[in-house]
């Protein structure tokens, strides 16, 4: 539901004149600085009895990197992605010309995939060396010079430099199981400080991807605490993510567990969450305010298209599409200039300027304002109808909004309240009532953080998005029934009772990116789709059959002493054993059946003839009706259903 709502809200925002600068760049530029020292391609053994093997940490952060960029190629087809391997023996960079060449100027850097938009060639290249193939093994071979961090990272800026100027997400993430590069000598290590300074100055965003050796944990208090800034509460671009406690190992596992826990760690945090305002006040109380930016973290995902392709001539062509608004009686050019909007009211067209429908939207400025505090416990589970929207501190105009909003987000979760706020998101946008909430954060099982702390502002629905109430006077199932549908539920629970959306991916969204990625990257077919959402019917007939036909019996009796044996049955009639012709019995007899058995062999005699041609919905609802009546099943229902215990029938007879 929350999905629909969000689509009438773009509905009705397409019209309003929006800043766009208001909203951050959804492009994404994310470069792999991978460790190729002797540790980190040593193979270790998986500590995980279903995935046994070895695996070395550079292979993992290898195939993480290709598994990123074979989801991003398609997903996000603007975003950049790049591999720099550092500590290898050979050297390359590109030159000005742009020719991949060995390059002195960055020693024992080996730029394997440039920062760049992907190709179908790059990612077979990538795929080939987190492989380890023979024709790509030699670039892994480690030097046995010592490695110059600050070297490293004046590449990666000269990259983001030359590659992604204008973007205002960019990212470098070093995976490495080397705390301390530069142990004895302090000029490696201050120089070091002041590139990692220059990246932060740039733009740029290091994230460390620690990994502890079998004997060693990583500390990060040794070398990396002085090159890794954390992210600033008002920086726009990730506020959702900030750095972990880098006193713990982002990837703690062995061998094959590393490939696991760094790509949960990578995806978490490889996109930037899009901003959806920036900047607006929030109102504690009179003459209280602080700055906060509001960002959208929950949203369906669906197959994008980035352009339409016209096959009409000897090569496709990317097609560009103009729209061109026409007269239906004169087909003549209309301007936009002359072009008025009108809402019919009492049978008349009133016409409205853009300046008098400006004004109608206007709802007074951005703001959050705190109208009061209430118990959770007044927020029902129903309440939430629209989408919400993840809210976190900006110190730009107001200093000290951080250690403020930080105050109120504890005070809430520890007195368990919420706040009703009036909240206005942008200019001409319609003004809600909304409960902010107060959102702890959240790990997976690697420690790496999921959902950020923060505030959650839900809309409230008004009266007329709320469905009515069930009358007083609405009849309640008796105890029996209610107690026996409890045991139902309470053998159908989910491993620890969560219900956890990540592990049931959308099957259709996965199938249309799987078919283009075999389409792109020359692959064979992917064969049949893995859907993760049907349900296990076998499991739930061995856990909770028993009981639901238990149910079922109890509502026969019930139905009978409440209704004196009416003739309608249960649909979940207990099967009975099968007789001499492979039909199946009842438990008892069905107490309707057809007056004349004449036709009732023409009958089957038609509708086995329509199963086996597959045109059984060219039956009439009637026909349909007295065959399922005839071999007693319920003939209830629409003629979907109908059609669905038809073939059920011939399927159990089979």
């Amino acid at each position: 539901m929350a999905d629909d709502s969000y689509a009438r809200e773009e509905e009705l925002n397409e019209e309003e004149e929006v800043d766009e600068s208001s909203f951050r760049a959804v492009k994404d530029a994310v470069l792999f600085a991978i460790d190729v020292s002797s540790s980190m391609l040593n193979p270790r053994p998986s500590n995980n009895p279903k995935k046994p093997g070895e695996e070395s940490p550079t292979s993992a952060a290898l195939k993480c990197a290709y598994h990123l960029m074979q989801q991003r190629i398609i997903s996000n087809p603007k975003d950049m992605l790049g591999v720099l391997l550092y500590g290898t023996q050979n050297s390359k960079f590109y030159d000005e010309d742009g020719d991949g060449s060995a390059d002195l100027s960055y020693p024992h850097c080996y730029l394997f995939t440039d920062l760049d938009v992907p190709s179908a060639e790059e990612v077979k290249e990538l795929r080939a060396l987190a492989g380890n193939e023979e024709e790509v093994r030699g670039i892994l071979q480690p030097s046995e010079e010592p490695i110059s961090m600050a070297n490293v990272l004046f590449c990666a800026n000269q990259i983001f430099t030359s590659k992604a100027p204008n973007f205002l997400s960019r990212r470098l993430f070093i995976v490495t199981d080397n705390d301390n590069p530069h142990a004895g000598n302090k000029a490696l290590r201050s120089a070091s400080t002041v590139r990692a300074r220059d990246l932060y100055d740039l733009g740029v965003t290091i994230e460390l991807f620690p990994i502890s050796q079998p004997d060693h944990e990583f500390d990060t208090t040794k070398f990396y605490d002085d090159i890794i800034y954390k992210t600033a509460p008002s920086d726009g671009e990730a506020p959702a993510y900030l750095q972990p406690d880098m006193k713990t190992s982002t990837a703690q596992g062995d061998g094959i567990e590393l490939l696991d826990s760094l790509l949960s760690s990578i995806n978490s945090r490889s996109v930037a969450k899009r901003s959806i305002f920036s900047n607006i006040p929030m109102e504690i109380g009179p003459g209280l305010k602080i700055s906060v930016n509001g960002y959208l973290l929950l949203r369906r995902q669906e197959p994008a298209r980035s352009c339409f392709v016209w096959l009409g001539g000897e090569t496709p062509q990317i097609a560009k599409g103009i729209t061109t608004l026409l007269t239906d009686d004169t087909a003549h050019t209309v301007e936009k200039s002359e072009i008025r909007k009108a809402y019919k009211f009492g049978g008349e067209s009133i016409s409205f300027t853009p300046e008098e429908l400006s004004s109608l939207r206007d709802f007074g400025e951005p703001v959050i304002r705190i109208i009061g505090f209430k118990p959770m416990s007044a927020l029902p589970i129903w309440a939430n109808v629209m989408h919400p929207t993840f809210i976190y501190p900006s110190e730009e105009d107001y200093i000290g909004s951080t250690r403020v909003f930080s105050a109120l987000h504890q005070k809430l979760l520890k007195d368990n309240k919420l706040a009703l706020v009036w909240f206005i998101s942008r200019k001409k946008s319609s003004p809600v009532l909304g409960a902010m909430i107060a959102g702890a954060e959240k790990t997976d099982e690697n420690g790496v953080q999921k959902l950020p702390p923060g505030m959650w502002i839900i809309p409230l629905p008004f009266a007329d998005d709320v469905r009515k109430q069930p009358p007083a006077d609405f009849t309640v199932a008796p105890e029996p029934l209610i107690d026996a549908m409890k045991q139902v539920f309470g053998q159908l629970q989910l491993p620890k009772g969560v219900y956890d959306p990540e592990r049931y991916p959308n099957p259709s969204l996965q199938w249309h990116y799987r078919i283009l990625q075999a389409l792109a990257l020359d692959e064979d077919h992917p064969g049949e789709p893995d859907d993760k959402t049907i349900p296990k019917y076998r499991q739930i007939h061995k856990r909770a059959g028993e009981y639901v036909l238990e149910w079922s019996e109890k509502l026969d009796a019930l139905s009978d002493k409440m209704f004196g044996g009416s003739p309608e049955r249960s649909t979940l009639v207990k099967r009975g054993p099968r007789d001499s012709n492979g039909d199946e019995g009842s438990s008892e007899q069905p107490s309707k059946r057809v007056k004349t058995e004449s036709g009732s062999s023409d009958i089957d005699g038609d509708i086995k003839k329509a199963m086996e041609k597959g045109t059984l919905s060219k039956l009439t609802v009637a026909t349909l009706k007295e065959f399922l009546t005839s071999h007693g099943r319920a003939a209830a229902g629409k003629k979907a259903d109908l059609i669905e215990r038809v073939e059920q029938y011939f399927e159990d007879k089979s």
